[in-house]
This record gives structure tokens, C-alpha cells and sequence, in this order.
């Protein structure tokens, strides 16, 4: 299942990069089976850093990046009792927009550090097969390093998945994946594909 998956991701990426952090959260939606998984095999007390508008919808598939900012913006509001004065784990990205606003507002609420701990390798390259990753130049781990990105949007510390360790939850199984998205080598011929984004 999905949230299995998302759950043996968090597990991994806890074994791959333990982190000296008081409470894991995870970014809604998507982050919070990942943060939960890192939690249960870290030790680290899962705790909730945002409420969520649910009213809002998935704000890196918005074509524009001011549409995207002012979704973040809407979207996530940090809860400051749970967070003021302690370092705090986050799990998402894919822009960087949503990261370096969140980012900002637990710093706002409080937060001592922050650590993001991403439970998928960077994304360096489209889907083409239905998942909404976009073209490569609106990737921000195409274009900067993982230490310029995280820079970019405010954290202590940034450690991604790797990839051979997203691999190997799969073992035991007979499931096989694409991974085209984090290493630019697909399953099938996508030379003659277009930009991911034309009809924005």
C-alpha cells in the first residue's frame, strides 16, 4: 500500500541519517506516513507542526510561482505551543517553495532548529507517466546542490533519501518502480516527449 511505502521510507531514512531533534512532523499531507515512520524508528516523539486548510489544494501543481506562494501561504499554519523553543525534524519538498515558507513561519513560532529530512531522493527530472513532477528547469535539486538548497530555504540541515535505500523497501515483494524522476534514466524511451509543463 501507499502508506506502507511512505511509512518503510521514513524507517529508512531514519536508519540512513538520524537526527538530534526534540518532535518529527510531517508537511500535510504527503509527509505525515514518512514523518510517522522516521519517528517510530528514531525514537523521536511525532508531533503535528501545521494545521491545514483543507480548503486549499496541492500547492507545487499550481502553474504560476505566485499562485504557488500565496497557496503556502493559505495553506499552512504552525501551531506555536508545540514547537516554540524545540528542534523540529520536517519531511517534503519537491519546489522548495512550500519548504522555505514553512520553514520561516516555525521560525516565526518559535522553532529553535530545523531539520528537513526528505523521504525521497531529490527530484532531478519530469514523470511522464502521471505523477505531477514538473520539467526540469522548475526542479530545484536540477539546478543547486543539496547544501545550496538547503540555503535557499532557511534549514539547519538537509539530508535526502537515497536512492538505493527507496529501492530496497521493495524487497520481499514483486513490485517494480520507476525511478526516472530521481536519476533521469527511464524504463522507456521518453527522448521525443515534450515539456512537462506546455499546457500551463
Amino acid at each position: 500500500s501507499v502508506y506502507k511505502a511512505r511509512l518503510e521510507m521514513g524507517r529508512e531514512l531514519a536508519r540512513q541519517c538520524p537526527t538530534d531533534a526534540d518532535i518529527v512532523c510531517g508537511v500535510p499531507e504527503s509527509g505525515f506516513d514518512a514523518a510517522y515512520g522516521y519517528s517510530m524508528e528514531s525514537g523521536v516523539p511525532y508531533g503535528m507542526a501545521f494545521v491545514r486548510n483543507r480548503y486549499v489544494g496541492r500547492s507545487f501543481i499550481l502553474p504560476t510561482q505566485k499562485g504557488r506562494a500565496r497557496a503556502v501561504g493559505l495553506k499552512h499554519n504552525p501551531l506555536r505551543p508545540s514547537k516554540e523553543g524545540k528542534r523540529v525534524k520536517l519531511d517534503s519538498i519537491v519546489r522548495g517553495t512550500t519548504s522555505a515558507r514553512i520553514i520561516k513561519s516555525l521560525r516565526d513560532a518559535g522553532a529553535k532548529e530545523i531539520h528537513m529530512r526528505i523521504s525521497a531522493p531529490p527530484f532531478i527530472a519530469p514523470c511522464y507517466f502521471g505523477t505531477d513532477i514538473d520539467s526540469k528547469e522548475n526542479l530545484i535539486a536540477n539546478k543547486y546542490s543539496v547544501e545550496e538548497i538547503r540555503e535557499k530555504i532557511g534549514a539547519d540541515s538537509l539530508v535526502y533519501l537515497d536512492v538505493n535505500r527507496l529501492i530496497s523497501i521493495k524487497q520481499g515483494t514483486d513490485i517494480e518502480y520507476c525511478t526516472g524522476c530521481f536519476t533521469d534514466k527511464y524504463p522507456i524511451d521518453v527522448s521525443g516527449a515534450g515539456k512537462k509543463d506546455k499546457f500551463d
